[in-house]
């Protein structure tokens, strides 16, 4: 009798082969900054101030501006650079509304104006004591819209933006939200819940659209008969508005109250505290 011959599934091998091929491949070089972003070392803007200060070595050599690398070098950090970071705050401010998250804008003042010692919450247990320098390149990680109350959070620490609003983040963010039925403001409803079709709260879990994208799956409930909760993964310009607005909803009132592992908790509106060091977003 003869030997059977192996049956060879020629696609397949096809797929392997350029796999390899792909794995072998070597890397193209990309900027130093956002190999350290990458790391986790700290957000690109932060890279660009420490090799500015020559405070990065690849591959044993201080690294100059624009400096590509492969995975294949050895990226050091001086320990300047960590003790600069080290003394970074985050900070967790209850936005009010008629604020802007960004740059002033429209006559409106941007919600950093409102970090200063008057406004630090008596109940802040952290051990940090607020100085001036701690406004020097304290950024939103995120926005909020002006007529949005709630949390917003502002750090000089690169690694915590692009946690929160980085490419690749898909942090939790979660809202209490203030509806009526009809496309303008209008007076209080008794029952808001009891008139809006199922259909439609599941087109806002999973179905719409905004500028062109399907929007990622949200988490949407009923709190009350008058209020939804809304878990999202991703933040689109006036995103639950415009979401409400596509299915027949007006939002009277909405505030930001966790992101990601982190409360607003009990921070009175207009007050902010730091983030805790046991604290993770």
């Amino acid at each position: 009798m003869s030997e059977s011959k192996p049956v060879v599934n020629a696609p397949k091998v096809a797929k392997a082969i350029r796999v390899i091929k792909a794995a072998a491949a070597p890397a193209e070089p990309i900027r130093l900054n956002k190999r350290m972003a990458d790391l986790g070392l700290c957000s690109r803007r932060e890279a660009d101030e420490w090799i500015d200060q020559g405070w990065v070595k690849v591959n044993g050599e201080i690294a100059a501006m624009g400096t590509k690398v492969t995975p294949q070098d050895r990226v050091e950090v001086d320990k300047k650079a960590q003790g600069h970071q080290a003394n970074q705050v985050t900070i967790l401010l209850n936005k009010p509304i008629g604020y802007v998250s960004g740059q002033a804008e429209d006559g409106h003042k941007p919600a950093v104006v409102l970090i200063a010692s008057g406004a630090h919450w008596q109940g802040d247990s952290s051990r940090n004591r607020f100085v001036r320098e701690q406004l020097r390149g304290l950024a939103p990680a995120g926005r909020l819209d002006i007529d949005s109350t709630g949390l917003l959070v502002l750090t000089q620490d690169g690694r915590v933006a692009r946690q929160l609003i980085g490419e690749d983040s898909d942090m939790e963010k979660e809202y209490l939200v203030r509806v009526i039925i009809g496309n303008k403001a209008g007076p209080p409803q008794a029952n808001v819940q009891a008139a809006f079709p199922l259909e439609k709260l599941q087109l806002l879990r999973s179905g719409l659209s905004l500028d062109g994208q399907k929007l990622k799956r949200a988490q949407v409930d009923w709190q009350n008969p008058e209020q939804l909760r809304f878990v999202l993964k991703e933040g689109k310009k006036r995103q639950i508005r415009r979401m409400c607005e596509a299915v027949g909803l007006y939002v009277t009132g909405l505030k930001r109250v966790r992101i990601g592992g982190v409360k607003l908790g009990q921070l009175p509106l207009g007050q902010w505290r730091y983030l805790g060091a046991d604290e993770r977003f």
